[in-house]
Order: structure tokens, then C-alpha cells, then sequence
């Protein structure tokens, strides 16, 4: 609790949670801010050195308190100046506007050689809520970044590495097409305060410890006006404070690097100058799966310029990539790196997925004369039953299908209100082949059909209905009559005439007899 007492730290809510690093790592449980994703904390996961637990506040403290304790042994700033950069960052990092490199997260020590200290600043992450872009407090946040650079090379590096991200991100969210001059007028105006802001603080601590490079007297000139209001002005004047040091503390300052966890932690979704890759991204949820949601830059561009979403987001050609480069590269102190691929083509921001159905249920098997059935049921949260389904093994094709057909047909009337006990009451000793033995239901040793079997099988399971007798085995076989509601033809038809009492042997003992007495409807 002292690293965060009376500093900004406790102004924070934080939410628990578990992350990893990568699908196939271990979860650790993690703090972070509450308005932070899931991304946001399989990054903290990955920036913590170990495998226990993270806590954000404490592990930006660690290497807050390294750049304050190495900026006040070097001389870089005095005791007063040393409390205002540690809240700098805190304010930077809380508002994911910037943080340093994973190495730095992981307390890796800088040695001669080594690739030296590494500041990121999430471009997206200065833009108001109006819309514009935040030029002062990204000229400040550039000067920050060098003052901690430099803490934490103890004042020995001759380069840093400031750098900044998502500048497709940028560009999407102010309406801009990657491929066209007000986007590259934006990128190089940038470009060009970063480097500005960023030596006139060589220049200041220079004054302090003294210079070790000249200051150049030649500068690119940066554009005269971009879509972004004072940026160009800005830049202009960064640039002239600059040339007016005394000289320099520092060789190189701005280099832009290929992305890794940092990014991912201020929410910056492109590396450099590289174009949106997309309008999806897929993620890594909390519950462990793998969803497909909107970019950043596609949710700004739908708030921002809905009509225009197709074109901002669209894949660029490699003379774009080229391009861009080239107004950039100018006002850095390095060579951008190469692409590690080239983006995906844009696709459609995509509507919330409606979730899978799931249902519980069952599926019973027995035989019911000698022919293998399965009834499969599915039922709701309530295990009320919503569908059930058939499978024959023996029966043609045409039988299967009416079974299909007829099972359709309850499940829907299931769904929209039809009680069960309707069902059962009007298929309920049905007759009609197979019947008879039923193997595999101790419950129901006999039916007269399918359906006789199913809908009493589903009385016991669903009515508790144990009321329903038994048919006997001269009730299963094929030549018994039945009852008359159970002979009852199914179209409207009058029964046939009975036979004369003297002539039911010549007539009505015979299938062939019975049928000459039913009459053909047109």
C-alpha cells in the first residue's frame, strides 16, 4: 500500500480476474483497472516476470520507482522534479496514452550492446471526446517519455527508442483513408513533433549533464497544414525549440518497433505505421474461448463515419505501405522495421452472434417388435420438453420421413404452448406396425406402436403419469380390431355397412370381403 498511497493509484477501482499469456499457458490471476479488457490482462499476465499473481499498480510502481531512483543518482532531474515524473506516467499509463517496453515490465537490466530503452505512445489514445487530437499533451507525454527513457539508462545510452503505435487507428477514427495526402500530411506532422518535443528534452537534459551531440541545422521541412487543427504549427514549433539547444544529450531518439505486449496493454491494435488489418479481430474471451469481435478503429469509424466504413477499413495496396513510409522515415532517427505480414482483406464489422441453442435431453434405445427405435428428447433450463425426434432402423425411407415429419410437428406445437398431456392422450395406444415386445424399457414390456411406446415413455418421464395400463399381447398383435375410436378411419368418411348377421362369413370374415363393402369417394 505505501508504493500507492496519495498518487493516483487511489483514485483506481480494480477487478480480479485470471489470464494468460497465451492459450496454451496457465491462467494467473490478475488486477487491472475495471473499464480493461480481457486483452488488457492476458498482456499484464505476459508482462510479469514469474508465474504468480499481478497486480497493475505494483508492477508499474517497480519500474516507476527504477526511472525516479536513476534520474535522481544521474543528476537527469532534483528531488522536486522526481514525485511530478513518476505521476506523469502513472497519468500516461492509466489513461493507456503510453508505457515503456516488456523489457522494462520485466526488469531486465540495459547493458552495453543490448537494444536500448524502448517508450511506446498509443496515438488513439490522444484523441477527445470532440474529436480532435490532444497535440499539447502529446508533445508532454514525449518528453516524459525521454526523461524516464534516459532514467533508466542511468543517463549512459546515446539512443533511445520513442516510438508510437496505431496510427491506422488514428486515421480511422479522424475519417481519413490510409492512401491519401491528408493521411500522410497527419502521419509525417507527427512524426515530426515526436522528434521535436522529443530532442528539445535531449537538449534540456544536455543543459544539465552536458552535451554530447550537435544539433542539426538542417531539418525536413514538416508539412505546412493537416486535417488535424494546430498539429502542423505544433510540429513547426517543436522542431525550432529543438535547433535552439545547445546541443544534444542523445544520437537517435525516435524509432518505431515492431509491436508485443505493451501495445496490447494501452490498447493499441497496429504496430507503427502499419494499416488497419481488418474490421475483426479475434480474442481470447475470460471463459477461455475464442470470439470474433469489431476493432477499435472499425467501432470509431462506425460511431464516427458510419458511411464511410467500407473505405476507411479497406486493404491498402504495398505503394500505400511504401508511401507512408516515406513521409515518415524522414523525421526518424531509424529505419522503420519490415511488415511481418501483409493485413487481411477488411471484412464487414460484424452484428453480436446470437448464442448457440444448447439443450439437455436424452436418447432412449429399444425395440418394439423386433425393430430397433431411438427417441431422442431435448428440454429448456426447467427440463420442460421441447423437441423429440426419431430414429428407425429397419423401415423405408417414406415411413421415416412421415415419422420425421409428424416428430417436427410435435416439437413445434411443444414450443408454442401445446401441453404434453394433449399428446399423449391422442397417440396413446395407436395401432399400427411394428408392435408388440419391447426390449429395453423394463417400465413398458408391450406396445401397439411407435408412438404408443414414445408418448407413454414420455407420460412417465415428464407427466409422472403411471395411470396408463398396459396393453396385453392380444392388444399388440396385427389382426386385432380395437376400439372403435382406436379403427376410426382419419379422413371424415361414414363407416362402411356392417354385414347381414348370415352373410358375415362369405363377406366380413375375409380382408378381401371387408373391403368390397367401402364405397369410392371422388
Amino acid at each position: 500500500m505505501a508504493l500507492i498511497t496519495g498518487t493516483l493509484w487511489e483514485e483506481v477501482a480494480l477487478r480480479r480476474t485470471r489470464a494468460a499469456a497465451d492459450p496454451d499457458a496457465s491462467p494467473r490471476p490478475v488486477a487491472l483497472p475495471l473499464g480493461w479488457d480481457a486483452e488488457a490482462a492476458a498482456a499484464l499476465a505476459a508482462l510479469a516476470p514469474g508465474h504468480g499473481p499481478v497486480a497493475l499498480p505494483r508492477l508499474a510502481e517497480a519500474w516507476i520507482g527504477r526511472v525516479t531512483r536513476g534520474g535522481l543518482k544521474a543528476g537527469i532531474f532534483g528531488d522536486v522534479g522526481a514525485p511530478r515524473l513518476a505521476e506523469g506516467l502513472r497519468d500516461l499509463l492509466l489513461r493507456r496514452r503510453g508505457a515503456p517496453g516488456a523489457e522494462v515490465w520485466r526488469g531486465e537490466a540495459f547493458k552495453p550492446g543490448k537494444a536500448e530503452p524502448r517508450f511506446v505512445l498509443n496515438l488513439p489514445a490522444f484523441l477527445e471526446a470532440d474529436g480532435s487530437f490532444d497535440v499539447a499533451a502529446y508533445a508532454e507525454a514525449c518528453a516524459l517519455a525521454v526523461r524516464a527513457l534516459d532514467a533508466l539508462g542511468g543517463a549512459k545510452a546515446s539512443r533511445l527508442r520513442l516510438g508510437f503505435a496505431d496510427l491506422a487507428g488514428l486515421l480511422a477514427a479522424l475519417g481519413l483513408p490510409y492512401d491519401s495526402r491528408e493521411a500522410r500530411a497527419t502521419a509525417a506532422a507527427i512524426a515530426a513533433l515526436t522528434r521535436g518535443a522529443a530532442e528539445t528534452e535531449s537538449g534540456h537534459i544536455a543543459e544539465r549533464l552536458g552535451a554530447r551531440e550537435p544539433v542539426a541545422l538542417i531539418w525536413p521541412a514538416p508539412p505546412a497544414e493537416t486535417p488535424i487543427p494546430g498539429l502542423a504549427a505544433a510540429a513547426r514549433a517543436a522542431l525550432d525549440a529543438a535547433a535552439a539547444s545547445p546541443g544534444l544529450r542523445h544520437q537517435g531518439l525516435l524509432a518505431l518497433a515492431l509491436p508485443d505486449a505493451v501495445e496490447a496493454l494501452l490498447g493499441a491494435e497496429t504496430g507503427g505505421l502499419a494499416p488497419a488489418a481488418g474490421s475483426t479481430r479475434a480474442v481470447l474471451t475470460e471463459r477461455g474461448e475464442v470470439a470474433e469481435v469489431p476493432t477499435r478503429a472499425a467501432l470509431a469509424v462506425a460511431r464516427e463515419h458510419p458511411a464511410r466504413a467500407g473505405a476507411l477499413l479497406a486493404p491498402v495496396p504495398e505503394t500505400a505501405r511504401a508511401a507512408m513510409r516515406e513521409a515518415v522515415s524522414q523525421f526518424l532517427h531509424a529505419v522503420p522495421p519490415a511488415p511481418v505480414a501483409l493485413p487481411a482483406p477488411a471484412q464487414p464489422v460484424p452484428k453480436p452472434a446470437p448464442m448457440l441453442r444448447r439443450h439437455a435431453g436424452t436418447t432412449l434405445h429399444v425395440t418394439v417388435g423386433g425393430h430397433k427405435v431411438a427417441l431422442r428428447t431435448a428440454e429448456d433450463a426447467d427440463g420442460r420438453l421441447l423437441e423429440i425426434a426419431f430414429t428407425l432402423s429397419k423401415e423405408g425411407a417414406a415411413y421415416r420421413c412421415l415419422m420425421d415429419g409428424f416428430a417436427q410437428s410435435v416439437s413445434l406445437g411443444l414450443q408454442h404452448g401445446v401441453p404434453l398431456a394433449e399428446y399423449v392422450e391422442a397417440f396413446a395406444y395407436t395401432r399400427f406396425g411394428p408392435a408388440g415386445l419391447v426390449e429395453g424399457d423394463p417400465a413398458i414390456p408391450r406396445a401397439t406402436s411407435v408412438l404408443d411406446w414414445a408418448f407413454r415413455r414420455l407420460a412417465l418421464d415428464y407427466l409422472d403419469r403411471r395411470d396408463l395400463p398396459q396393453p396385453s399381447e392380444e392388444d399388440c398383435l396385427p389382426d386385432t380390431p380395437g376400439t372403435a375410436a382406436q379403427q376410426a378411419p382419419l379422413l371424415p368418411l361414414d363407416l362402411p355397412p356392417q354385414p347381414a348377421p348370415g352373410r358375415e362369413a362369405a363377406v366380413g370374415g375375409s380382408p378381401r370381403g371387408r373391403r368390397r363393402t367401402l364405397r369410392l369417394v371422388g
